[in-house]
């Protein structure tokens, strides 16, 4: 029972849009801290899930997150305005590389917190 209330509060923690804040930081105040935010956040609770559970939150936490992030781009950011900024691709284009990239340093902080929970 505990290892499911802390999967479903992983899974719950994802489902901030990290992708899509960290853009937003970087078009609205030219900035790359929330670049760095989000990996810091995500690569955590990778470790975490694997501490607690397993790798089915962090699967879904990233497709949650990956969808919240098209959601919050596509209705409620001036994706037009976005459009030039982030040359040579688009927003959306840009949205969907930084996700799928972001779930490298997630699968290294995974295996890093696999050894050290084996030799626990």
């Amino acid at each position: 029972m505990e290892k499911k209330v802390i999967s479903i509060l992983i899974i719950c923690l994802y489902s901030f849009p990290f992708a899509y804040y960290s853009m937003y930081q970087d078009y609205a105040n030219h900035t790359m801290i929330g670049y760095l935010l989000m990996i810091v956040a995500t690569s955590l609770l990778a470790s975490f899930s694997k501490f607690f559970c397993n790798s089915i939150p962090l699967i879904i936490g990233n497709v949650i997150s990956g969808i919240a992030s098209c959601y919050f781009l596509n209705n409620l950011a001036g994706n037009e305005q976005w459009s030039g900024y982030f040359k040579p691709l688009t927003a959306s284009q840009l949205l969907v590389l930084v996700s799928l990239i972001n779930i490298i340093p997630q699968v290294i902080a995974f295996k890093i917190a696999k050894k050290k929970y084996l030799f626990n």
